[in-house]
């Protein structure tokens, strides 16, 4: 029978929804202009030059990369939302200079302040300071959710929206959501736990704790095998699933929602009933399954759907999970710093598989793609197999009811 410790407060449902809602608000914006960007690109001085334009798109990336250890230490002396706040100003910033701006150089200006305004690290480590352990993995699934919802909307949306106002008016769209980011974190989100303040922060033991390189090269493995993954799959669904690209939302869409109801019950497995380690596990092994049938047979659109649904089941499981172990695995007085690196690896490998994707697939093809994630993910599988897994604690009131 469930105990009131097996539920989340009031207190921690209201956390997850509004951390989850924030993380959407900024991500949607993102996510919004990634679909027409290339086409509005050609409209601007230097817009013709793709090594341009990538490196516009790519700018916000390597940004984020290079200050999310900062903010994330930042957030653990300082205090969380002080830090979030920051962030979502200086986003909104670059939004408006993006909105304004009347060529590429300014465009890469604006994506240069979006991508300063790292806020991931500080937003997960204060869902972990607002909620219990047996509960943090379901608050990062929320999150985790939120984000394929939003990229899932916004391959609907995007086109649209682009029709209707324009690529300033997406940009616009995208700094008034991060101020509105703001209103619901000071309004929404409860009061976060006093910050841990000047004192000497183990960062070093961050850096080299063995079970948190390996939650590293997890999270870098994942985010580089899904941007690889995607420079090619949308060839495929044209050229094997006969799917336009202006109907790739027609799989997308159900695909994420079909992945978040077989992804509940393995979250709610790994909490409830302290099957973290089997379940992780499973879902890098999952993750290999998706690959190798990507590589083996990809040439019809329902096989394309079904590889999708799994993929996105394992990476969602693994999105939730991985941030949860991070917070149980760091220091309590370098929780920010460890999601910081944490997030750091994050963007370097959504950098690192872009570009490799791309020049894999250019030089030896889509197939090289898959079998190399294939490759990529049987060896964080071996990684992640000598991980120590942090145990559940069990509180006062859940021993009292065993």
């Amino acid at each position: 029978m469930a105990t009131q410790n097996d539920r989340m407060s009031p207190e921690e449902r209201r956390a997850g929804a509004s951390l989850a809602s924030i993380f959407a608000l900024r991500m949607l914006g993102l996510f919004l202009i990634l679909p027409v960007f290339s086409v509005y690109a050609k409209t601007l001085p230097g817009g013709d030059n793709l090594a341009l334009v990538g490196f516009a798109l790519g700018a916000y990336g390597l940004t984020q990369a290079f200050f999310q250890i900062p903010y994330g230490i930042a957030s653990d002396i300082f205090g969380r939302k002080q830090v979030i706040v920051v962030g979502l100003v200086i986003f909104a910033l670059g939004s408006f200079v993006a909105a304004w701006a009347p060529d590429m150089t300014w465009i890469i200006v604006g994506r240069v302040l979006q991508g300063a305004g790292a806020i991931s690290a500080a937003v997960t480590a204060l869902a972990a300071d607002l909620t219990r352990e047996e509960h943090r993995t379901k608050v990062m699934a929320m999150i985790g959710s939120s984000i394929g919802l939003v990229f899932a909307l916004s391959l609907v949306g995007a086109p649209i929206l682009y029709g209707w106002i324009g690529m300033g008016g997406l940009f616009i769209m995208t700094g008034v959501l991060a101020l509105a980011a703001i209103v619901l974190l000071i309004k929404a989100v409860p009061p976060a736990p006093p910050p841990h303040g000047h004192e000497k922060l183990p960062l070093r033991r961050v850096m080299l704790d063995p079970d948190l390189i390996r939650l590293n090269v997890g999270i870098f493995v994942l985010h580089m095998v899904q941007m690889a993954m995607f420079v090619v799959l949308p060839h495929a669904l044209v050229n094997h699933g006969g799917l336009e690209a202006a109907s790739h939302w027609k799989v997308y869409l159900p695909a994420v929602l079909l992945s978040f109801a077989i992804m509940v019950p393995a979250i709610i497995a790994a909490e409830r009933k302290d099957k973290m380690r089997p379940i992780f596990l499973a879902a890098i092994a999952l993750l290999v399954v998706v690959q190798s049938g990507l590589l083996i047979y990809s040439a019809s659109l329902w096989a394309l759907a079904l590889w999708l649904v799994l993929f996105f089941v394992a990476f969602n499981v693994l999105e939730a999970t991985l941030p949860s172990l991070v917070s149980r695995t760091a220091p309590p007085s370098a929780k920010g710093a460890a999601l910081g690196v944490y997030n750091t690896t994050q963007a370097l490998g959504l950098f690192v598989g872009g570009a490799a994707g791309g020049y894999v697939a250019q030089n030896f093809g889509d197939n090289a793609v898959f079998a190399a994630c294939t490759g990529l993910v049987l060896l964080w599988l071996v990684v992640a197999n000598s991980m120590n897994f942090p145990q559940r604690r069990v509180t006062a009131a859940a021993a009292q009811t065993a």
